[in-house]
């Protein structure tokens, strides 16, 4: 795969860990707090979808309530105070261990950084400084600008609008792999972080390459 220029990354479980809300707080939601983080993970990208494909707009941040909310019914219930830091937590959870340094190691090759997110501004805003990467990023890009969700051809095609270039000069690293399923229809060169080694669910629209974390992105991709 050559080398790119601009490296584009998902955030919300690429760059930032989207379970850690609900492993801070463990304790507090109980033996449950497991099902509970995978299940609203799973149903917010399904809201996604699904406003998507009906033409009903929403924001992330409403649908990652509706999505709690849904997730916290499953086992039992949580308190308003639960909700109320779980809320708070997933809008400064950090990144995974390696990302600072690949960021930083990308941008000293001369590359472009940028994220592509499914979140609300305001939201990426708030994980970017959590993170203490505030300044790092050429752009940030969020799916608001488009209207719709990913894996819209619409989503992908902002950081064209936002850069310029062709499809084939971007560089696209996401955790899910639909996303790079998508990216990959729309003409990015994608990186599937398969942090889970998890199995391959599209391989009509395989991944360029298959990473088990950014680290291999550094002087290899």
């Amino acid at each position: 795969m050559p080398r790119s220029n601009l490296y584009v990354f998902d955030a919300y479980g690429t760059l930032f860990d989207v379970h850690a809300a609900a492993s801070a707080h463990q304790r507090e939601i109980g033996a449950g707090f497991e099902t509970l983080s995978q299940t609203w993970r799973t149903k917010h990208l399904e809201y996604t979808w699904v406003h998507t494909m009906t033409g009903r707009p929403a924001t992330f941040w409403s649908l990652a309530e509706r999505s709690l909310d849904f997730a916290a019914a499953g086992i039992g219930g949580i308190s308003d105070d639960v909700r109320s830091k779980l809320l708070a937590a997933y809008r400064s959870m950090q990144a995974f261990p390696e990302v600072p340094q690949v960021l930083q190691a990308l941008k000293a090759q001369g590359a472009k950084v940028a994220i592509l997110s499914n979140g609300d501004p305001d939201m990426l805003a708030d994980a970017v400084d959590a993170a203490g990467l505030k300044g790092v990023f050429d752009a940030v890009v969020s799916v608001r600008d488009a209207g719709v969700f990913k894996p819209d051809m619409a989503v992908y095609r902002l950081v064209l609008d936002r850069f310029g270039g062709g499809a084939d000069d971007v560089s696209f690293q996401s955790s899910n792999r639909w996303d790079i399923a998508g990216a990959k229809v729309f003409g990015f060169r994608t990186v599937w972080v398969n942090r889970s080694g998890a199995a391959d669910e599209y391989p009509d629209m395989a991944a360029d390459k298959v990473v088990k974390n950014l680290s291999a992105l550094v002087g290899t991709a």
